[in-house]
């Protein structure tokens, strides 16, 4: 057993030997569980509240867009400012976000107006921690252990689905949707306490002969003048478009085609996250970069049949079993792509990249969210899935032709270089 334990924190586990890291993958658990019960409890109440889709896609919109506009600012700031400073404030802000919530549902003062506007409050800072949290990474571990320290992180992101959902499901099957709010609120406080602990301080470099704007969009012009991280920026646009923007029409695959209500659609964000855990841990422990390119193509490739599979579904658990195969394929694309960027990137620049990068994921989320929510009112949900995954498939095929992708793809001998990671030992 003690041969087991070692072999698994010395292939899987190693970015965990970091006391700072650990501080802030801890916090990032509680974080992203919360936003992710988050999400089903405030597009449930959205169903409740107006029986019908289109305002759970706005809600979710809301809770989404933010990427677009706060990232390329929260870039900035975290290449100008104390990164673990802002994540703390970060964290004490949604943590007062979630308890307004829950007093506002609580005095039966809730409507699809305020959840609007709360959720875009909460997705402004959810995304600002994102990026910041990106740029600090590489901060807490040596270079070595970047894409461990990555894939754990990626796997807290995606596990987080399951963690959030299932915490949820008592509060929703037996209680009320106000007590999901409380529990939230009580996960960002954890959160912010595990930050506090985090001692590195890092910042990036603000070129200050330049203006404000100059040094804001500075990220925008790194990614665009190279190939290659353009390439992948595209790439994971349409994957987040096509396939992962599916929370706002869950409800009603939920409740019309599965007859489960509330607590179905924690089930079936739960199995992604089951999946994308599971898919995530796998790739903390592959070293090589042949094999990380060849699954990085498989995991494109695949990424299209999870959503087919739910929508010909009907049963209950054959579509936690499809949600399972969304998260492991979705996952992997995501956790390698984050990688590749990461390591394609210079500290200097780091967090303004992680919000150019933030603003195609959560841009092309927020947007066909919302567009998905509307078509499944006027077509069906079933359908929409179906269009996706099979315009994603096309996608993977066409991109067989760049040369860039190819090059990803199957990777050369000669390793990424990977720049700007911390120096220290573990402690």
């Amino acid at each position: 057993m003690r041969t087991l334990l070692g072999t698994t924190r010395d292939r899987f586990l190693l970015a965990l030997q970091y006391q700072d890291y650990r501080n802030l993958w801890i916090a990032t658990t509680f974080s992203a569980s919360a936003a992710w019960a988050l999400i089903i409890a405030r597009g449930w109440l959205a169903f409740e509240l107006t029986d019908g889709s289109l305002w759970v896609g706005i809600v979710t919109f809301a809770a989404i867009f933010p990427r677009v506009f706060s990232t390329p600012i929260s870039g900035f700031l975290a290449d100008r400012f104390d990164r673990q400073r802002l994540i703390q404030y970060i964290f004490a802000l949604n943590m007062a976000n979630n308890v307004l919530l829950a007093v506002l549902v609580m005095n039966g003062l809730e409507s699809p107006l305020l959840l609007t506007f709360l959720a875009l409050a909460n997705g402004t800072l959810r995304a600002s921690q994102m990026t910041t949290a990106t740029a600090l990474i590489p901060n807490l571990v040596q270079k070595e252990h970047l894409l461990n320290a990555i894939a754990l992180n990626q796997a807290t992101q995606q596990g987080a689905r399951m963690a959030g959902a299932l915490a949820i499901v008592p509060l929703l099957g037996f209680l009320n949707v106000e007590a999901a709010f409380w529990l939230c609120s009580s996960f960002y406080l954890f959160g912010f306490i595990q930050v506090s602990r985090v001692k590195t301080r890092s910042t990036g470099v603000i070129d200050k002969s330049q203006g404000f704007v100059a040094n804001l969009f500075e990220g925008f012009v790194y990614v665009y003048k190279r190939p290659t991280i353009m390439s992948m920026v595209l790439l994971v646009l349409a994957h987040c478009a096509l396939t992962m923007s599916y929370e706002s029409i869950l409800p009603a695959i939920s409740e019309d085609k599965l007859g489960a209500g509330s607590v179905g659609v924690s089930y079936l964000i739960a199995g992604v996250g089951g999946g994308a855990l599971l898919s995530s841990i796998f790739l903390a422990g592959v070293r090589s970069d042949k094999a990380r390119g060849q699954l990085f193509l498989l995991f494109a490739l695949t990424s299209g049949l999870g959503p087919l599979l739910l929508a010909w579904s009907d049963n209950a658990a054959l579509s936690v079993a499809a949600t399972v195969s969304m998260g492991i394929n979705q996952a992997g694309f995501m956790t390698i792509s984050h990688t590749i960027i990461q390591s394609l990137t210079e500290d200097h620049v780091r967090g303004r990249v992680a919000g150019v990068y933030s603003v195609h994921v959560g841009g092309s989320m927020a947007v066909t969210n919302m567009a998905n929510a509307a078509l499944a009112d006027i077509y069906s949900a079933s359908a929409v899935l179906v269009v996706g995954g099979l315009l994603f498939i096309g996608i993977v095929a066409v991109s067989l032709g760049s040369a860039s992708l190819r090059q990803l793809y199957f990777p050369q001998a000669a390793p990424m270089t990977i720049k700007g990671t911390a120096s220290q030992e573990p402690r």
